[in-house]
């Protein structure tokens, strides 16, 4: 699948190209004149501390002579959405430092040069992050954010016109220094690679518009950061190397709506060298095989830059990507217009049940780092309830935090969670969602294995009602008023309700009480997951019951979500999850999946689950029901 189409842009592709390309500038997608020049003033002086420090790294060596101290340098590279030219306000700078063999990581970048930022005027917001799997400085410079990294090469002097593509430079490096020169070599590759760099441009900042608008703009979280959504676009231009901006958006759904994951994403062929470094390769890695949405980056070491899709984010982004697929159609048929692709997902109104995750620290610096831990942790909160819970319950993270007008915003935040019932799995009488011991083990084996926890660094996890969300995760505060579908859907449950008591009516033999225990289902989180001062937390089994402390607690309303009637769905879940693992093995052996890597359009195999879920019976529905979920709110 190397071209689909060189057909030449039409009059119509150009007028539905300007379009498109107006919209990113009534939404302010663009940086003005005086941001962009600000960065280039920001990067003009952040270049002149670095070969600053690098000569009194040289001097603090004991290097005295003054030729070999001028020739010392560093070079400075960026990369991410700067280097790529997409950059919108407030869009901070990926920059790597690349320094000679004697200045070291952890002593000269972290230790001088950290003390001389902190030195600088207009520098602020200054956190290290030496433990990071690509370990960085973040700051900012002049109101401008900067990520700053490190690269450490084989090198006695660092030449001013040094290639970051050249392979010869990854020899004797160790993994974080090839990581931190993985941002640079990646970007600059893309941009070799795409056919037309200008229509690349356009159609990723749409890409990165409306991912955010949707809701699936976030790596750590567990949806596509903005490299893999350059790489999905450049693959894209490939496909059609003549195509305007207007045609790639459509396009891109298309083609990835019906993508058949994991069949990986590749600009070039993976290429290999007499590296010892780790290539992504399924046939030879359990691991990598295990990807479920494999985009792979085109510079040496190729490796999957979507390890963090989980199964529940690859299911919600191909849903979006079908949306978007149908809309576009109709786009192009004149049955609707380009603004359309872009509303926002309204989150707050697509769920009735919550979990809110606030967490906090005492100062703004604790916090930061904090925040960083959490937040990459929280995709694993998901996969932890989904196994817990059997696959009948799925959640959507939003991919953000919030924070409260009334309280200092720089040491706390919100994150939350919206739950449902799995689409077409029925439920059970008396069925109950407990999920204390879940969230119990997510802090204890997750959360608090943080080794530079700090008192006041704590974690704060509720279940809300869609009623009781809070006022300020809405725009400005205000509350929106329920549209007309949530408004529908209110009167369809009624009538669903009021028929299923009268059948219920219809049955002798049963109390009111007793109808009532064996319809209602809970939710349950208790007063144990408040906040915690300290990571010595251990889940109690003795409070889990959820027959006992259920009755102890206030109690709310009764729930009432619609399903469909699918009982097919669970069961062969569970029959076929066994079978994935065995059918991988089969192609492995014949060699299917090495050949995928050279045909991409081949059939290619369902990937198993990291886990598979606990399924303790199958699910058996005989009608349309109505499900009661009674949740119960966490006692304060």
């Amino acid at each position: 699948m190397e071209i689909i189409s060189t057909s030449a842009p039409t009059v119509l592709d150009v007028i539905s190209t300007k379009e498109l390309e107006k919209i990113l500038v009534d939404e302010k997608l663009f940086a003005s004149e005086e941001e962009s020049l600000g960065r280039v003033e920001v990067l003009g002086r952040l270049d002149g501390i670095v070969k600053d420090w690098i000569k009194r790294v040289t001097m603090d060596k004991g290097i005295s002579d003054e030729e070999q101290i001028q020739e010392a340098n560093a070079k400075l590279f960026t990369f991410g959405s700067y280097r790529l030219g997409v950059a919108g306000p407030s869009t901070d700078i990926d920059a790597l430092c690349v320094g000679p063999c004697y200045a070291t990581r952890h002593d000269d970048f972290f230790g001088k040069l950290f003390r001389m930022l902190q030195e600088t005027p207009l520098v602020e917001d200054l956190t290290p992050v030496p433990d990071a799997r690509v370990p960085v400085i973040k700051f900012k410079f002049n109101g401008v954010s900067v990520d700053l990294l490190y690269a450490q090469l084989q090198f006695s002097v660092i030449p001013e016109e040094l290639d970051s593509l050249q392979d010869s430079l990854l020899h004797n490096l160790d993994e974080q220094t090839v990581l931190s020169l993985n941002g640079c070599r990646v970007t600059d590759r893309i941009l070799s690679l795409v056919p037309n760099i200008r229509n690349f441009r356009s159609t990723l900042r749409c890409l990165r518009f409306w991912a955010k608008r949707r809701g699936i703009y976030s790596n750590a979280m567990g949806f596509l950061g903005g490299i893999n959504w350059a790489l999905l676009v450049a693959r894209v231009c490939q496909l059609y190397p003549n195509a305007l901006p207007n045609v790639l958006v459509s396009r891109f759904f298309k083609i990835f709506a019906h993508w058949k994951w994991p069949n990986p994403v590749m600009l070039c062929p993976i290429q290999y060298q007499a590296m010892p470094h780790h290539v992504w390769d399924p046939r030879s890695n359990q691991r990598d095989r295990k990807h479920l949405m494999p985009i792979i980056t085109p510079s040496y070491p190729c490796t999957n830059s979507s390890y963090n899709v989980s199964s529940t984010t690859l299911r919600i982004m191909q849903e979006e990507f079908q949306r978007a697929k149908e809309l576009c159609e109709e786009i192009e048929a004149g049955k609707r217009t380009w603004i359309t692709l872009f509303e926002p997902y309204h989150f707050f109104g697509s769920f009735k049940n919550y979990l809110q995750i606030h967490i906090a620290a005492k100062n703004a610096g604790d916090f930061r780092q904090w925040k960083g831990w959490v937040e990459s942790r929280l995709r694993q909160l998901i996969h932890m309830i989904e196994r817990d819970m059997g696959g009948v319950l799925q959640c959507r993270l939003y991919p953000g935090d919030f924070s409260e007008n009334s309280v200092k915003s720089s040491s706390q935040c919100h994150y939350f969670m919206g739950l449902g019932r799995k689409q077409g799995v029925s439920p059970q009488d008396g069925e109950k969602f407990d999920m204390r011991l879940t969230v119990d083990e997510f802090k204890s084996h997750v959360v608090w294995m943080y080794s530079s926890w700090k008192q006041g660094m704590q974690i704060h996890v509720s279940h809300l009602r869609c009623q009781d969300i809070p006022d300020f995760v809405f725009p400005g505060g205000v509350r929106p008023p329920k549209s007309l579908n949530e408004k529908k859907r209110k009167r369809i449950e009624v009538i669903e309700s009021t028929k299923l008591k009268k059948s219920e009516s219809s049955t002798a033999g049963h109390s009111s009480g007793q109808k009532s225990s064996q319809t209602e289902s809970g939710v349950a989180l208790d007063g144990s997951h408040g906040l915690k001062s300290g990571p010595s937390v251990e889940p109690s089994t003795s409070s889990v019951s959820s027959s006992t402390s259920a009755s102890s607690r206030p109690q709310r309303p009764a729930v009432s979500i619609e399903t469909e009637d699918d009982n097919a769905t669970s069961v062969s879940q569970a029959q076929n999850f066994n079978q994935v693992g065995a059918t991988v093995a089969a192609a492995l052996a014949t060699g299917t999946i090495s050949s995928f890597c050279q045909n991409e359009s081949l059939e290619e195999l369902e990937p198993p689950e990291l886990t598979a879920p606990c399924f303790k019976t199958a699910f058996v529905a005989t009608q349309k029901p109505i499900i009661k979920l009674q949740f119960s709110s966490l006692v304060k």
